[in-house]
């Protein structure tokens, strides 16, 4: 990308800019849909992993079932941008106004406890505790949870859960019955709950469809551990070279010059723009907190890819895909390629 395109892309912006592809978003969500053969629930919790939720949200919403957000703070701004399809906040209520605001904005709530239950207003999801115990009812609760869910007069809609490891065969499986014990229960006191299990781990894995799959990594181009796919990665981040010249004296941003080093140039990028501090993007030694130097000479202005797969970055770092996508896309400008 040459400089008078970076200038098409912002003006007036120093950090780096995020080009986020909403045809690759479509693209990833057509090709999971057609794997699962259920409809989709959209995960764009944490400003859809860093790609920006209400962008993202109204590229896919007619493509997809529902949305899911990890907050009622997110399914709120999702609805004032116009967004009409349902939102499920999977995150279970901490208290009274969480579950005020959640009806007010007709957002879905998660259920997942006797605490949480009574916390929920109108529409609910009861979360059932398969074996990741992070939320859920224990599977001896379900029935007693449904009574409660009955007594407060709840709108119960769906039914979920979700695997600690999708690729583990095993778990996987015991998961799956685990679940469908549950469901059975859930079904007999709201026939029309909607059952759903698998995120984009359990697509892949294609055992777990139920009535409908929750994917999040895949819509933005990647898969979980232990899997692997064809989908395409719809954010690439770029920096713009803010200086570039010969070497003076001994130093390379904060550290010493390597032996030999002639010339540099300043990428308009660090980490505090969400990357890792201990190297990476070509730099000489360590990030600064906004700038990355590295050895060579390019062009003031000119504008260099710094990030086009984030799994490849997030391996050397021992991490996650998410990881870095939640965090690189929080610290940049987006721009959307439609």
């Amino acid at each position: 990308m040459t400089g008078s395109e970076a200038c098409a892309y912002h003006d007036d912006m120093q950090g780096p800019t995020a080009v986020i592809s909403l045809p690759a978003l479509l693209q990833n969500a057509h090709a999971l849909k057609d794997l699962a053969g259920v409809p989709l629930i959209a995960v764009v919790k944490d400003d859809a992993y860093g790609h920006g939720a209400e962008q993202v949200a109204h590229a896919l919403e007619r493509d997809v079932l529902m949305f899911a957000v990890a907050t009622v703070e997110e399914g709120a701004r999702l609805k004032i941008a116009g967004i009409g399809r349902d939102v499920l906040v999977l995150t279970p209520p901490s208290c009274q106004e969480d579950g005020m605001r959640a009806a007010a904005y007709g957002l879905i709530m998660t259920a997942a406890s006797f605490v949480t239950l009574g916390l929920c207003r109108g529409r609910v999801h009861l979360a059932v505790n398969t074996g990741m115990n992070r939320y859920g009812f224990h599977p001896l609760e379900t029935a007693r949870a449904c009574r409660a869910a009955q007594q407060r007069g709840l709108q119960v809609e769906g039914v979920f859960s979700h695997f600690y490891d999708a690729a583990d065969r095993e778990a996987r499986r015991a998961q799956i019955a685990a679940f469908s014990d549950c469901v059975r229960i859930v079904r007999r006191n709201f026939p029309n709950a909607l059952r759903h299990l698998s995120a984009t781990g359990g697509i892949l894995a294609g055992d777990a469809r139920f009535d409908a799959v929750r994917p999040g990594i895949g819509l933005y181009g990647y898969a979980p551990d232990g899997f692997s796919c064809n989908l395409c990665p719809a954010m690439k981040v770029y920096a713009d070279v803010l200086a570039s010249g010969a070497v003076f004296g001994g130093g390379a941003g904060y550290a010493h010059a390597p032996h030999g080093c002639k010339v540099f140039h300043t990428l308009g990028v660090g980490y505090g723009d969400g990357f890792f501090r201990n190297g990476g993007l070509g730099a000489v030694d360590t990030l600064c907190m906004d700038a990355c130097v590295r050895q060579g000479r390019h062009s003031f202005g000119e504008r260099v890819c710094v990030l086009e797969n984030a799994q490849e970055y997030a391996s050397a770092y021992g991490t996650t895909a998410y990881e870095v996508l939640v965090s690189v896309g929080r610290g940049a400008w987006r721009v959307y390629e439609r």
